[in-house]
This record gives C-alpha cells, sequence and structure tokens, in this order.
C-alpha cells in the first residue's frame, strides 16, 4: 500500500458571536490506497477531503491517527513523505507573472532534481506544454494553468500525487481532456489520489474511492460495488397486469415496487436478468407496453448511507 492511514482526526476552533467554536473537519477517517491506483474522495463541499488531504501531505498535523505514506512514518518522518508525494491545491499555485517553465524550474531544483532543466523540459513535453512554456501565467487558459500546475506536483518524478479537486473551473472539453492526462499518469505508474465533489468525475475515473460526509467514511469500494451494493440495476416495466407481474417476477429480481402501472424490479445485473424477465413474462402471458433499463449512480450510494442527494448539497452533477 502506498497510503495506509487509520483514526485520522482533525478539530478546528473557528470565532462566532458566541465565543470560539470547535469544528471537526475529520473524525476518524481509515484509508488504504494501492500503488498505481486512482482513488478517489468524494464528498460534497466541506465533507472532510481537502483537510484529510493536507494531513495527508504534511500541511497541517494530525489531531489523532496515523499513517504511513510510501513506506515512510507520516508524523516521525514528514520530510521523507514530502519527497515522496507531488500535491496539487484547489487554487493550483500558478504565479501570474512568471513564466510555466521558470516555475516548473524552481519546483525541481526546491526538490533537489540533479537536472532541473531537463526534468523541466520532460514534463513540459509530456503535459503538451513546451509551447506556451515561456509565456506569463496570467496569459495560460484556465486547462492550460491546471496542466502546469500537475507538472509542478510531477516534475521530481514521485510515486504519489495528490489532487485536490482538479477540475474545478474547468469547461467539458479541458475536463476531459485533464481526466486524459490523469488516466496517463496511473499507466505510467503514478499512484493518483483525487478528492472531488462530481459524481461523474469518480465514476469515470477511480479504481476505488470512499464517500465522506461530515469528516466520516461512509462507504468505499469501486464504483461498481458501491453501486451494486445499493441497488444495482433498475428495470422499469408498463404492463397491462402489473400486480401478477411482481408476483412473477419477484423470485428473478433482488426487489420489485409498485407504483400505479409502473412495476421497478431492481436487480444486481440488470442485462443478464432482463431476458429471464421478458421469458417469465411472455410465459404468464402478461403483456408489456415499455421496457427501460437504467443504472445505479453513485448519487444513489450517496442517498442511500446518508439520506439526502449529494446533488442536493450543491456538488456538480
Amino acid at each position: 500500500m502506498i497510503i495506509k492511514a487509520h483514526d485520522l482526526q482533525k478539530t478546528f476552533t473557528t470565532k462566532s458571536r458566541k465565543g470560539p467554536q470547535k469544528v471537526e473537519a475529520v473524525r476518524g477517517v481509515d484509508m488504504e490506497v494501492a500503488a498505481g491506483e486512482i482513488f478517489g474522495v468524494l464528498g460534497p463541499n466541506g465533507a472532510g477531503k481537502t483537510t484529510t488531504i493536507r494531513m495527508l501531505t504534511t500541511l497541517i498535523r494530525p489531531d489523532a491517527g496515523r499513517a504511513v505514506i510510501a513506506g515512510h512514518d507520516l508524523l516521525k518522518e514528514p520530510a521523507a513523505v514530502r519527497s515522496k508525494l507531488g500535491y496539487v491545491s484547489q487554487a493550483g499555485g500558478v504565479e501570474d507573472t512568471t513564466s510555466a517553465r521558470a516555475q516548473i524550474m524552481m519546483a525541481a531544483k526546491i526538490h533537489g532534481v540533479a537536472d532541473a532543466a531537463g526534468a523541466t523540459a520532460d514534463v513540459l513535453e509530456r503535459f503538451d506544454l513546451t509551447e506556451m512554456a515561456d509565456r506569463p501565467g496570467r496569459t495560460l487558459s484556465g486547462g492550460q494553468k491546471r496542466r502546469v500546475s500537475i507538472a509542478l506536483g510531477l516534475v521530481h518524478n514521485p510515486p504519489l500525487l495528490f489532487l485536490d479537486e482538479p477540475t474545478t473551473g474547468l469547461d467539458p472539453q479541458n475536463r476531459a481532456n485533464l481526466w486524459d492526462r490523469i488516466r496517463q499518469l496511473r499507466e505510467s505508474g503514478t499512484s493518483v489520489l483525487l478528492s472531488t465533489h462530481y459524481l461523474d468525475e469518480a465514476d469515470a475515473l477511480c479504481d476505488r474511492l470512499m464517500i465522506v460526509d461530515h469528516g466520516r467514511v461512509v462507504a468505499e469500494g469501486t464504483p461498481a460495488e458501491l453501486k451494486r451494493e445499493v441497488s444495482g440495476d433498475v428495470i422499469t416495466l408498463r404492463l397491462d397486469d402489473p400486480e401478477r407481474a411482481a408476483e412473477t417476477l419477484k423470485p428473478l429480481a433482488r426487489e420489485t415496487r409498485l407504483d400505479g402501472d409502473v412495476l421497478r424490479v431492481y436487480a444486481d445485473d440488470g442485462e443478464h436478468t432482463l431476458p429471464a424477465l421478458l421469458r417469465a413474462l411472455e410465459e404468464q402471458g402478461i403483456k408489456l407496453s415499455s421496457i427501460a433499463l437504467d443504472r445505479c449512480t453513485l448519487d444513489d450510494v450517496f442517498l442511500a448511507k446518508t439520506g439526502r442527494s449529494l446533488r442536493d448539497t450543491g456538488a456538480a452533477a
């Protein structure tokens, strides 16, 4: 495991009219991230994602808990931990007045890279930034700045990269481009821990993920496992005799629900269950007027675990 954390906790004290108030940002997070995978931390704004990342990257000290990052103890060997990781914050850290090349070369020197110029040229080429490398940061587009941010985090070739909400504010084209870059990192052997509040991003990119809410982990697994755990697939049928259809199909499904003339059948694997359902209806002479197969989403998982939709928290779909 490149990350193994247990019971991480962090509480902040804020000022208010009522006096100092304690805010439990992270309340006992456990996490294991395998080498060479993209691991996601999914949750609404304020769930504790950034605080968890800031603890794991040694930027703030946990109040309790322990972690081993790339073979080094988080609390006892913070310098060794920092040497093994790259970190890209939500803000990105690209300066307006300095060129991308100068910023990346400075990062390489800070990390003690022997051939800072060579490493800079390599990472600029890797992220298609060579042509704009000598332009000041303020002239770059949002997507270009995010690529420069990742280049800053990777110039010393760390085995682990932390990306905190990397696509916030990007248009669909730049988001898709950055997704491809993140996949390429995994293919090259870099482990990636990615925080996001975008459902589609977590589903598309993450090998495994954990869902956090109010500083706690409420679910963990692959996107497919989490969705199957909640409800699998949903087959919606309109029939001439839905009550008899419900009784007929009950043995073939995880669950059936009637809503007027609509019958919803919940199955672990809708594609393979569907032919059996159709055969059973035909054998009983039950006429079917329409049918639809829908996949469970990560929002369904969040709803099942927390009692509310992730979309209702203000997070994007």
